[in-house]
């Protein structure tokens, strides 16, 4: 049976992944609003993620899962585009090396695919799109994105995903390296999510 709405501000995140859980509540929270994931859920449908871009994606998981609990959802689809692979992996970035494959693996082959290419043709941005879905069918998008390069070997010990190969110049850090909050500043998905947060206030006027 799917979980029922149980205070106004509990917002369900269309992910499994705690890192990323980790982020939006440590955005959102201040707001008042409370991040419950998928792993607290039972028979969740299962979702293919058949969209030819981040915004179809991110709009196919919130409205499948805020129609199956009742609740609010935020769904998010984001992704690595490198400029040399003409975009790739994009939207195919969590299974760049197979479905199922673990981030290593997808790693290894963005690192096999890019052997040889000189630091300053490793151009590439991470892009997130933010889904705002609702149980009577009401959705709203905000997006982000961030440019940076590709190390040829693993840097830092957090995040997850590419974030160990994704270099910012600017802050001489990989996102792997970056703290809560300096994530939240420069990341894709902390642009979109500052964009949620205005459309949040205004959906839940007088609630924060």
């Amino acid at each position: 049976m799917p979980i029922k709405k149980k205070e106004r501000l509990l917002i369900l995140l269309a992910s499994s992944n705690k890192g990323k859980a980790l982020e939006f509540q440590n955005s959102l929270g201040r707001l008042g609003i409370k991040i419950i994931t998928l792993n607290e859920l039972e028979n969740v449908p299962e979702i293919q993620e058949t969209g030819q871009t981040f915004r179809e994606n991110a709009e196919l998981k919130a409205q499948i899962v805020a129609k199956f609990s009742g609740l609010p959802v935020l769904a998010d689809d984001s992704g690595l585009e490198v400029d040399h692979l003409a975009g790739w992996p994009g939207v195919n970035s969590a299974r760049f090396a197979g479905y199922g494959a673990t981030d290593a693996e997808n790693n290894r082959k963005l690192l096999d695919m890019l052997k040889g290419v000189p630091f300053e043709k490793r151009t590439a941005r991470f892009v997130c799109v933010l889904a705002i879905a609702f149980p009577d069918e009401r959705i709203y998008f905000t997006e982000g994105s961030c440019k940076g390069m590709i190390l040829d070997e693993p840097k830092g010990h957090g995040g997850f995903g590419y974030d160990t190969l994704f270099y910012l110049p600017d802050l001489h850090k990989t996102f792997a390296e970056l703290t809560i909050e300096e994530k939240e500043l420069f990341s894709h998905r902390g642009k979109a999510l500052r964009k949620a947060k205005d459309v949040l206030r205004k959906l839940f006027a007088g609630g924060f």
